[in-house]
């Protein structure tokens, strides 16, 4: 049962305004964030004869006695607009009617340098968490202080932009929206030359040879230098990487993405120990695009389960004449847009790991299944979404045992889309309970250099990664 009152404390006319700019600046739509008409809501009105609710959420956070949102420790979509601005996505904490926090997420969005786009998607997963919440599923994040994801600049600027009040003067207000519309105009010209002159994105595989416990799981950071690119054309670009050692053989599958068509295939290429022999070439297809090659050996047969977002399902393929021929299996999940799909065994049941689109981010929702054996049947974990949070939830390669513990490469999107990688230690994993904890961020930086990396693998001697990278148009350009 819902029951409406006034938006004291909710929304400020600041907030208002910078929406509107934004819209008008980035041609956006009305979405989620534009204010609705108090009279539209008359339907949703709480009925005199209504049974007593069992919670009440005052999503302004001014009503004692109700449970409330706050966003990076204060009420109100204004605050998270404030934090959006700072350069961070904020946290979100559902306190009960107690002031106890009972859930906490970071939910996210691809688009962290458009305020209007990032707020409707932050909006988005405040909604999948207060769901979870009401149906007794509580993700929860470690306490910010904590996290390596954290960004001790970003919070500061928050403080900052927080303390400042959600009602500033008319002159601050003109005098801070003109400097945003001024930076903003600024970044899309920026944006739309680059465009002009570089095709985008443009992603790049690096791998190196490893021996012993010298790999990046091994040591939580990037090495020393050692990694080399996997070449291509321009016109495509490699991503995903997932290399699988058969017969003592390298295999090294990929997402290859033709900017012509704009769309993704799977492409292998074997390796030696000199490197790639050749060129990545298709071996499988589909009416969706392609991504996220995971393949793994089991049961005496290949596997592998590629992304299939874009056709709304999971699907299993087998090789049947390796590398170079796949069949469809079975689908392992139906009527779900899930993303880097990973698979993996633990205790005496297979498991998958994927982030579900409900209409926020892609990256911000770890969702789990259990089954018997790879091919299923599949059973969603009790506590979907075990995880809300772009920092630390879309999965970036296999689940791998390490020095005694179960660790997972994740996706930090906090920065924008494939940013930088986190890993995570599975602590507890049951069909019932799923805990993580942070042990370590790896950034692009002068060890590979760049502005994003979102995929880890290795397989015998080869470790991969993949980034960012530039696709002249024309041939004179660096």
């Amino acid at each position: 049962m819902v029951c409406w009152a006034s938006d004291r404390g909710g929304r400020d006319r600041w907030t208002d305004e910078l929406l509107a700019l934004e819209r008008r600046l980035h041609r956006r739509p009305q979405g989620r964030s534009a204010r609705v008409d108090a009279r539209a809501l008359d339907a949703w009105a709480d009925p005199a004869d209504s049974p007593r609710a069992e919670i009440t959420l005052d999503l302004a956070g001014t009503s004692p006695g109700a449970w409330h949102l706050e966003y990076d420790g204060q009420p109100g979509v204004a605050a998270a607009t404030r934090s959006l601005l700072a350069g961070r996505f904020p946290v979100v904490a559902v306190h009960d009617a107690d002031g106890h926090v009972v859930a906490r997420g970071r939910p996210g969005s691809e688009y962290p340098g458009i305020v209007v786009a990032a707020l409707e998607d932050v909006l988005a997963g405040v909604t999948t968490l207060l769901v979870a919440v009401a149906s007794g599923r509580r993700p929860l994040l470690p306490v910010p202080a904590d996290d390596p994801g954290t960004d001790p600049a970003a919070d500061a600027a928050t403080d900052a932009a927080t303390k400042q009040g959600s009602a500033p003067s008319r002159a601050r207000r003109g005098e801070a929206l003109s400097r945003h519309a001024g930076r903003t105009l600024v970044d899309v010209g920026l944006r739309a030359v680059y465009r002009s002159f570089y095709r985008t994105p443009h992603w790049r595989v690096g791998w190196r040879f490893v021996d012993g416990a010298a790999g990046v799981t091994d040591l939580l950071r990037l090495p020393d230098g050692g990694w080399r690119t996997l070449p291509d054309d321009g016109l495509h670009f490699y991503a995903d990487p997932f290399p699988i050692v058969i017969e003592g053989r390298t295999h090294l599958f990929v997402e290859d993405f033709d900017h012509r068509v704009g769309r993704g295939v799977i492409s292998v290429v074997e390796l030696d120990e000199r490197g790639p022999l050749g060129t990545p070439r298709p071996v499988l297809e589909h009416d969706a695009h392609l991504s996220y090659p995971m393949v793994l050996a089991t049961d005496g047969e290949i596997w592998m389960i590629p992304e299939t977002s874009g056709a709304g399902r999971v699907e299993l393929h087998r090789a049947v004449a390796f590398p170079d021929k796949w069949v469809l299996e079975a689908v392992l999940l139906d009527d779900v847009v899930a993303s880097d799909v990973t698979a993996f065994r633990h205790g005496d049941r297979w498991w998958l790991m994927a982030t579900v689109h409900t209409g926020g981010s892609f990256s911000d929702a770890l969702h789990v299944w259990h089954a018997p054996s790879l091919r299923g049947p599949w059973t969603a974990h009790a506590g979907n979404p075990v995880v809300l949070d772009v920092v630390s939830a879309r999965p970036a390669g296999h689940v791998v045992h390490r020095g005694g513990r179960l660790l997972r490469p994740a996706q930090d999107g906090s920065t924008g889309y494939g940013g930088a990688l986190t890993l995570a230690e599975i602590a507890r994993l049951d069909p019932s309970t799923f805990e993580q904890r942070l042990v370590a961020r790896i950034s692009p930086g002068p060890l590979w250099p760049g502005s994003r990396l979102h995929t880890l693998n290795r397989a015998g001697r080869l470790e991969v990664i993949d980034g960012s990278a530039r696709s002249p148009r024309l041939p004179i350009l660096p």
